[in-house]
């Protein structure tokens, strides 16, 4: 790997892919190698399979190192939002007189809230506003002078159940572990920073599972994962036609919410065997499935609603949604808000499905930067 490049691992609902990349010119991405993996998923408390999941990795991490050719030191590992815990705080802490803040002081007062959390750990803090001792609210306090210095921050925890299990995988490996939030990361790379200096909705749809962040600056105020997601939608075709579930999952993607009355019956080949679907049925089968999505997600949204959420915007990323035609439109009807879809703006990669993997690479590459010689030498020794 060249000094500028990164490894990341994203854990996504059935799938594990391993990267290697750096950054490129005019923010694009350059991908050296990458591998993919299928395996058997989570619950809200574990993996259904965790030597399937290790065997997994092995393959992916085997696969990317004789792509490049040596061997992997440092991994960065997106933590799925299920085994991911926000928490918001807002802290404070005062100097004996008038100071410029720097680095030093913003670290002081993230310590300061640092509190150890049983069954998991600390693995990141960011800001979602700070505010000086003349209420002044802002983004960067850096430069400015003052004898108190406030933030609501947020604190990102990795349950320790999720980080024992990758270590003990990657022990034999001797390979260096980080933990990065993965739905943070995208939803602070999809979503630009103006946007989300006023609160922001971000909902990341998968297989199994998704999950719904509260954005406010560069923070989460509120993040939540609900074990819905395209697998409630195939489910549904599943029962309907009554067909087994590796067909209904392939149909999923052929449905047409768009889709005029009486528009009849369609034909599915799937491994040689044809299949005659009525396309009202399938589509009415899909809305079916959204729908059990939609109440699970919109109950969590409608608590939130205190937060001057009502006219926001939901931004929708992630693999569970985009083939749907239709169907960004029928969730924003539930949600009875608009639904934007989010993938990254880039040439190969402008796909939802590519949202994690992007977005983890881009934190991960930020993170090695910043721990770097040259990065601390410049900035100080500080945290």
């Amino acid at each position: 790997m060249g000094r500028k490049s990164v490894a990341v691992l994203d854990i996504r609902s059935t799938e594990v892919a391993v990267i290697i990349g750096e950054r490129g010119v005019n923010n694009t991405f350059v991908l050296k190698a990458s591998a993919t993996e299928d395996y058997g998923g989570y619950d809200e408390n574990e993996f259904y399979d965790t030597k399937t999941l290790a065997d997994a990795v092995y393959r992916a991490v085997s696969a990317v190192e004789q792509m490049c050719g040596e061997r992997i030191r440092e991994l960065y590992i997106g933590v799925p939002g299920v085994f991911c815990a926000v928490e918001a705080k807002e802290q404070s802490i005062s100097f004996p007189k008038k100071r410029k803040i720097g680095q030093k002081e913003i670290d002081a007062l993230f310590q300061s809230g640092n509190e150890p959390q049983e069954g998991y750990r600390f693995i990141r803090a960011t800001s979602m506003v700070f505010i000086t001792a003349d209420s002044r609210r802002v983004i960067d306090p850096i430069g400015l002078y003052s004898d108190l210095l406030s933030g609501y921050l947020s604190y990102f925890y990795c349950k320790d159940y999720f980080a024992e299990l990758m270590e003990e995988i990657f022990d034999e490996m001797k390979i260096v572990l980080h933990f990065l939030p993965a739905q943070y990361a995208m939803a602070s790379y999809l979503i630009p920073s103006e946007t989300r200096d006023e609160y922001a909705i971000f909902l990341d749809v998968g297989f199994l599972s998704s999950t719904l962040l509260i954005l406010l600056g560069n923070g989460v105020l509120v993040q939540n994962t609900h074990m819905v997601g395209r697998v409630q939608v195939a489910v549904r075709i599943k029962e309907k036609f009554d067909i087994p579930y590796e067909v209904a999952e392939a149909l999923v993607s052929k449905a047409n919410l768009y889709a005029k009355p009486d528009s009849g019956n369609m034909e599915f080949i799937y491994q040689g065997v044809s299949y005659e679907i009525d396309a009202n049925e399938l589509a009415e089968s899909v809305k079916d499935g959204l729908d059990e999505l939609c109440e699970d997600i919109g109950g969590f949204l409608d608590d939130c609603s205190g937060r001057n959420l009502e006219c926001k915007p939901v931004y929708v990323t992630g693999e569970g949604l985009y083939e749907i035609r239709g169907a960004l439109e029928h969730v924003g009807k539930r949600f009875s808000r608009v639904c934007e879809q989010l993938a990254p703006d880039l040439p190969y990669y402008n796909k939802p499905s590519m949202s994690s993997p992007i977005a983890l690479i881009d934190m991960a590459c930020e993170d090695h930067r910043k721990g770097g010689i040259i990065y601390r030498i410049l900035n100080g020794f500080g945290g």
